[in-house]
This record gives C-alpha cells, sequence and structure tokens, in this order.
C-alpha cells in the first residue's frame, strides 16, 4: 500500500516509517522539516505544514492510507503558548481529515493520546479529544490509538524526568504518585502497522499501555540508577507544586507551566490494555526498566493488562 505518515520525521514517525518499509509499503513522510538524513533509505518526503490546509492536500494524493502522528509534547509548555496544541492537534488533524477525504484516501490512522477529552483539564488534553472528534466524524475507515508516554531512542519522557528529578532529592508534585504506563516505540508502531493490515481494526479506539504501572517516583528512581546514581523523592503538596510551576512557565528557560502541573494531578494508565486486539501480551512488550537496564521497583504494579 501507498501510506503517507504526517509528521513522519518524527519520534515515532522514524519508526514507523522502517517498520512500514520493513512491511513492503511505499512510505511518504510528510514535515514541515523532512529531516532525510534521519529517515530510512527508501522513505519519500513531502514538505507541508498540517496548520495550512495548501501546504500538505497534494501530498495525500494517490494514497492508500494516511496514520497522522503530528504532535506536540504534553510534557512542556509549547514556543508560541498552549494555543499551539489547538492550532497544532485540533486543527491540523481537521486539515489532514479533508485531505485525506478530497483525494479519496481509503484508511486513516489517528496517535491520540489517553485522557482525551474535549472538555479534558489541559489544552493538550482538549485539543487531542476534538481531533479525535473531527476524526470520527469524518468519511474515512479511521482507527484511533491512545498511548500512555512513550519511550525509546529519541524520545523525551526519559529527558523530561531527568529534568524534572535532580539528583540525589528531588521534589516531586504530591511525592510523585502520578501513574504512567509507559509503552516502548517499537511496540506501538508494530501495533500501528498491524491495524493498516486489518479490517477489523475500523472505527476501533485502542488505549494502549507497555507492561508497568510506575509512577513518577518509580521513573525518577530507574533513571538515576541507569546513571549510577539514586535519589530521595522529597514530596511537594500539590498546591505548592501548582503554584511552583504556574510561576516558573512564566521564567525564561524554565519549560514547565500550569498544564503541566494539571497534567500531574491524574494518572495516565490504562483500565484495559487494548493490546489484546493486536495478539499481544504484557511479557512480550519491551518495559521501561529493562530499556534502562536495571530492576524495576519491588512497589510497582507488575504484569499490567
Amino acid at each position: 500500500m501507498d501510506i503517507i505518515v504526517a509528521g513522519g520525521s518524527g519520534f515515532i514517525g522514524c519508526s514507523l516509517c522502517a517498520e512500514l518499509l520493513e512491511r513492503d509499503h511505499e512510505v511518504t513522510a510528510l514535515s514541515r522539516d523532512p529531516g532525510e538524513d534521519s529517515l530510512p533509505a527508501g522513505v519519500e518526503t513531502a514538505v507541508g505544514d498540517v496548520r495550512a490546509y495548501d501546504s500538505i492536500a497534494d501530498a495525500f494524493e494517490g494514497r492508500d492510507v494516511a496514520v497522522n502522528l503530528v504532535a506536540l509534547s504534553p510534557l512542556f509548555e509549547p514556543s508560541g503558548g498552549n494555543e499551539m496544541h489547538d492550532r497544532v492537534h485540533r486543527q491540523g488533524t481537521e486539515h489532514c481529515v479533508e485531505a485525506a477525504e478530497a483525494a479519496g484516501v481509503a484508511r486513516f490512522l489517528q496517535v491520540s493520546a489517553l485522557g482525551a477529552d474535549p472538555d479534558g483539564a489541559t489544552h493538550y488534553i482538549r485539543a487531542k479529544g476534538r481531533a479525535e472528534t473531527a476524526v470520527r466524524e469524518s468519511d474515512l475507515d479511521w482507527t484511533v490509538f491512545r498511548p500512555s508516554v512513550v519511550f525509546g531512542d529519541g524520545g523525551q519522557f526519559v529527558g523530561f524526568t531527568r529534568t524534572l528529578t535532580p539528583p540525589v532529592l528531588a521534589p516531586l508534585p504530591g511525592g510523585g504518585e502520578t501513574r504512567f504506563q509507559p509503552l516502548h516505540v517499537e511496540d506501538l508502531v508494530g501495533m500501528l502497522a498491524d491495524a493498516i493490515a486489518g479490517d477489523s481494526h475500523v472505527g476501533q479506539t485502542y488505549e494502549l499501555g507497555g507492561p508497568e504501572q510506575l509512577t513518577l517516583a518509580d521513573v525518577a528512581r530507574l533513571v538515576r540508577e541507569a546513571e549510577g546514581g539514586s535519589v530521595r523523592v522529597v514530596p511537594v503538596p500539590m498546591a505548592l507544586a501548582g503554584l511552583g510551576m504556574t510561576v516558573g512557565g512564566l521564567l525564561p528557560g524554565i519549560p514547565f507551566g500550569p498544564d503541566q502541573y494539571r497534567s500531574l494531578r491524574f494518572d495516565n494508565t490504562t483500565d484495559d490494555n487494548d493490546i489484546d486486539a493486536f495478539g499481544l501480551e504484557p511479557g512480550e512488550l519491551r518495559s521501561l526498566s529493562g530499556y534502562l537496564g536495571v530492576d524495576k521497583p519491588t512497589e510497582t504494579k507488575r504484569g499490567v493488562a
């Protein structure tokens, strides 16, 4: 099949393009700056900005499948302010859907996020929820993926945790009790590629996570242990943390703001991990602790499905 991957030169996109090539698809990476050096040999490129419909419309012509990976990180306040989440996620998705419909693309895969909700607590979650609405209301054969945080080489999650948790003593909001279910990028792209090939995935929304549910404190300890050190978590009351992150977001060089504080008030985990829709079990997925080469904390839940 001929597949266009919007955001194809990003962290997830490069891995997905490589996976699709391995499966003998024709692949085009659409991006504002495709960065051909970072893409596997054999991937075609197209230049366009999803915020500007006319810049991307032609790239969808002749494609069988479109995958929308374009996203801003929820971990950091975006340059240009939080309204950029709406422009990139909601408006950008609407433009991709419109271009796919106009070009007669048969399938559309949308990578969203756990907790996506048009009325959610953060700009990121609201924009992701409104983007999902645009996909579901389209005439396309769609599939929506809602992963927890995605990790791997080139990803931001480990670096974010390192920034948030200095060595030795780490003051974490609420003691770092917010839970995540980190999913390795290669596991995610395998499921995305499977969904392209199977009609049973049309019209489905999948909530996906890795084999471990880890608190932010767990992740902080794993990251520091992987570097040969250790860290003691110092709980910071959520109200005080909210004030600090709000003020910090106003200071140059501080990447956190009110949205990041609000995101730490709810877990980023699945109730029912939908990996079984792809014939997978938790033990087959790569864990964050395994990726970092350290043992996971004993208090961590095991074998979450």
